[in-house]
């Protein structure tokens, strides 16, 4: 199957594939992302960070993450190298601990990769935090990046604001609801 970008930009690019039967495809292609369910076990609660999203114009609660490549270059050198996506995955989940969330991850196992769909290419790995401390330093965010790390939830609370649509990332609100649901 011929692959043809036509059209790139900074987030996504444009792909045309033809088919055997020449049928052309075009799908949205954009480099995957890392979330994290970050834990406190005796509690019982789940962190979510409070963001502030510029399309939503305003704050939103959502598990810590972001980009596992910076770049569409970067992930486009990977995916030819056919090096595993997942191990580079589970480097950037820990950094992002560190940087949006103030944890440094110890141990931590994927909960679900999820696949967005058929015309857009854009999977996250969705990791479980098993074993994490608090870093000394606290939260290192990116330029621009408004993000508060101190908002903890029960299990039933997180559920709650899932289900109200306090959460704007619906996949990522979806699979944390299936985590909670596997943890009754």
């Amino acid at each position: 199957m011929d692959e043809k970008i036509f059209a790139k930009g900074r987030l996504f690019e444009l792909v045309q594939t033809t088919q055997d039967d020449g049928r052309v495809f075009e799908v949205a292609r954009r480099a995957p992302g890392v979330r994290l369910i970050i834990v406190n076990r005796e509690d019982k609660k789940v962190l979510l960070t409070k963001e502030f999203r510029s399309e939503l114009q305003g704050w939103d609660y959502r598990l810590p993450g972001g980009k596992v490549f910076d770049t569409l270059d970067e992930f486009e050198i990977h995916r030819k190298a056919g090096e595993d996506i997942l191990e580079a995955a589970v480097v950037r989940a820990k950094n992002e601990g560190a940087e949006e969330a103030g944890v440094d991850i110890k141990d931590l196992q994927l909960f679900k990769k999820s696949t967005l769909g058929a015309t857009v290419e854009w999977d996250l790995y969705v990791f479980e935090v098993i074993d994490w401390r608090p870093t000394i330093n606290g939260q290192q965010l990116e330029k621009g990046e408004q993000i508060e790390a101190d908002s903890w939830f029960t299990f039933a609370e997180a559920e709650q604001m899932i289900l109200e649509g306090k959460m704007q990332e619906e996949r990522i609100a979806l699979i944390l609801l299936q985590w909670i649901r596997t943890r009754e």
